[in-house]
């Protein structure tokens, strides 16, 4: 991983555009291609980003400006995230090694064993394929196929967040290049999705699905019911 600290102005040209002016800020160049730009603030969530497959390459800053390079990021789509370099504080890279990945909590893991127990309850003709489905950048917690066949990447959480979405779309960013399986459609599913998560998964063309534990294991909820 590549940690740089500058003053940056960023501008994103794809679909939409958006426009960062001049700011000290922290990029982050990952080995998977990925680059985002951070402010000190909001948590997780980048100001901007591209995710892979994407392309880095560097340029010398324009004459006119008083800037230091000018990086441009690329993905197949032709968008592009233009990176005007001025003064650069920090520049440093670390190899972080194999990661062994997120380790579920009981609830979560309990889900996705119950979800692949019962794949009918992602619709009718759902089967399952595997648990645990490995891909270069973790695994997929169920990969399913839906009644007319066609490939499905399901993610499991027991409180749906934005970082979820983000997870899932990664994976199937990648498992779209695999064309044994391609295309691969989402399925985002946890006991409680928050607003913005489901706001951000649908415009990505990601399901949702809200997860009853209990129903899943075959237990009467103890909430209270009008019927």
């Amino acid at each position: 991983m590549r940690l740089v600290i500058a003053e940056c102005q960023v501008d994103y040209v794809g679909r939409l555009t958006a426009h960062l002016p001049m700011a000290r800020r922290l990029l982050l160049i990952k080995n998977d291609g990925s680059v985002s730009v951070h402010a000190d603030d909001r948590a997780y969530k980048p100001l901007n980003w591209m995710s892979p497959p994407c392309w880095l390459v560097e340029h010398p800053a324009p004459a006119e400006s008083d800037a230091s390079a000018l990086w441009v990021v690329t993905n197949k789509a032709g968008e592009e995230l233009r990176i005007l370099l001025g003064q650069i504080h920090h520049d440093s890279v670390h190899e972080l090694g194999v990661d062994p990945g997120l380790i579920k909590d009981g609830v979560e893991a309990h889900l996705q064993e119950l979800l692949a127990e019962h794949v009918g309850t992602l619709g009718p003709g759902y089967t399952l394929i595997r648990r645990e489905y490995m891909t270069a950048i973790g695994p997929v917690d169920l990969l399913c196929r839906d009644a007319a066949g066609r490939t499905v990447a399901v993610e499991i959480k027991r409180r749906g967040e934005i970082d979820g979405v983000e997870q899932l779309t990664r994976y199937l960013e990648l498992l779209n290049r695999d064309t044994t399986l391609a295309p691969v459609a989402g399925v985002y599913a946890a006991q409680l999705i928050k607003p913005q998560a489901r706001t951000l998964a649908e415009d990505r063309g990601i399901r949702c699905l809200v997860l009853d534990y209990d129903a899943l294991r075959g237990t009467e909820s103890t909430e209270f019911r009008l019927f």
